[in-house]
């Protein structure tokens, strides 16, 4: 945890209080309300359930604590017991549907820092039923989850964040408007990478089945994934690893790393992706992967052009190469990790979350500003955007209508490394969600034990592979998740 804050420590503190005027959602007021009653709840301090908040969950809940948090759920009640203490007026819960069934309609707004596999099933619910959300990152774990908390979210017009805090700030705001200005010219290639991960990966799964803790809510932990017998190397950190529960350093740093590129240089679907990794192993995120994603070309913008450009993405300790103008000795990693924005007038380097960016020609460039200046914390700016009515809502700078298609592209990244076993470059189609050029009958596989023995000095290598599934299919599971019984989702909205 020592780690996971130091890394957010370039990121704005909360204010007092936030701006606008305030709003709850009109889900929250029958017919017959009183204009007085409208007016209080307009005036006083949102009602906000927060799910998952002994992790992340406790830094976004202190950013918001300006409002009146009500509920509290964590499957893990050891592991949260500090939060729960911190707020000791909020109710205290193991599973978020009971917290749901007695306080939902009681709140205004949702904060939720669960497992990446459960994010989507639980912000539907509360976006369906009209309440205001904030989300960690990534947004969810598959690309369909996403498309569904954006549509959603639009339907219900209710305020949204996604917790990639450094949309807020003031590197992506700049390398925006550098960009926006014709500063380093067209883009073709940008080069990303993170120091990631530093939890467990490349993991087969655990044999060993010790006794659930009697302070863990273990099926609640699983919500809509396949059952599995609990073993501590899930949770609570260690979950990210894991393809049921998280989508490796993938889904977690390319939310901070590729934001600022993909606001910056107005993408939307890619139409072609190829991916690669380490071993991969049916259970467990790859300890090193490789990802290149291509975008058509987009409108052109009063001040520069955006042609096709090849986005491509290193984690593991794996890097890109090294621009030639950049001095020997300059580490590239910054906070994180770095992206690369390759220009034909020059090129622009930041670190993770778009920090401290700069041109490699060394120009400081003074431009308009043409992208909005967040003056509040990432929370702070959610809460804002949830006090204001919709009609005259200021998006946060990770409202769900970019976040969602964001998302998208990362997890289809994801989709891509697990299948590399296809051998081929995927073309994307991203209003259907699907991949269009698999062959009918491809077949793909993994590994379940990576075997290694030596017998009078030689080498045998024994791995145990799963059976081979139709890759469509497989493809098909992995954009959108079949849930265990008990677990559904809303209907995608039209």
């Amino acid at each position: 945890m020592e780690k996971e804050m130091s890394r957010r420590s370039f990121l704005k503190t909360g204010t007092a209080a936030a701006m606008g005027l305030a709003m709850t959602p009109s889900s929250m007021f029958a017919a017959t309300n009183s204009k007085k009653k409208k007016k209080a709840a307009k005036e006083g301090k949102l009602k906000i359930l927060g799910v998952g908040i002994g992790g992340r969950g406790a830094a976004v809940l202190r950013d918001v604590e300006t409002e009146d948090i009500i509920g509290l759920c964590d499957v893990d009640w050891k592991y949260a017991m500090p939060v729960f203490e911190r707020y000791p007026n909020a109710k205290r819960y193991n599973d978020y549907k009971v917290m749901f069934a007695e306080l939902l309609d009681e709140c205004d707004a949702v904060v939720c820092a669960t497992a990446d596999h459960t994010h989507a099933i639980i912000c539907a619910e509360a976006l369906a039923a009209g309440k205001h959300v904030y989300c960690e990152k990534p947004l969810t774990h598959s690309v369909y989850e996403s498309r569904l908390l954006t549509k959603l979210a639009a339907k219900h017009k209710v305020a949204t964040q996604m917790g990639n805090q450094g949309a807020s700030g003031e590197g992506v705001r700049k390398i925006c408007d550098w960009i926006w200005n014709g500063e380093i010219g067209e883009i073709t290639k940008v080069e990303t990478f993170t120091d990631r991960p530093i939890w467990p990966q490349g993991l087969e799964r655990p044999t060993e089945t010790p006794a659930v803790p009697s302070t863990l809510n273990w099926d609640a932990f699983l919500g809509p994934a396949p059952e599995r017998p609990y073993n501590p190397i899930y949770t609570p950190w260690n979950f990210r690893g894991w393809w049921d529960f998280g989508t490796g350093a993938l889904g977690d740093m390319a939310c901070h790393i590729l934001h600022p590129v993909f606001k910056a240089l107005k993408l939307g679907y890619p139409t072609k992706v190829q991916g690669s990794s380490t071993l991969l192993l049916s259970e467990s995120c790859p300890n090193a992967e490789f990802v290149k994603y291509t975008f058509p070309a987009r409108d052109n913008m009063p001040k520069v052009a955006m042609p096709e450009v090849e986005v491509t993405w290193y984690d593991g300790g794996l890097m890109p190469e090294r621009p030639e103008l950049l001095k020997a000795g300059i580490n590239l990693n910054n906070a994180g990790g770095a992206a690369i924005f390759y220009g034909t007038k020059d090129t622009l380097i930041c670190g993770c979350y778009g920090r401290d960016p700069y041109l490699l020609s060394g120009r400081k460039p003074e431009v308009p500003k043409m992208c909005r200046e967040v003056t509040l914390s990432h929370g702070q700016d959610w809460v804002r955007a949830c006090k204001e009515d919709p009609e005259d809502r200021i998006p946060t700078a990770s409202d769900f209508s970019e976040a969602g298609p964001f998302n998208e592209m990362v997890v289809m990244g994801v989709v891509a490394v697990r299948l590399q076993g296809l051998n081929q470059i995927l073309e994307w189609d991203g209003e259907k969600m699907e991949f269009t050029n698999i062959p009918e009958n491809a077949t793909v596989r993994s590994v379940i034990k990576d075997g290694f023995s030596i017998k009078d000095g030689h080498p045998t290598f024994n791995k145990t592979w799963t059976e081979k599934v139709n890759a469509r299919k497989f493809a098909a599971e992995l954009i959108k998740h079949t849930y265990r019984e008990g677990w559904e989702l809303p209907a995608m909205p039209e």
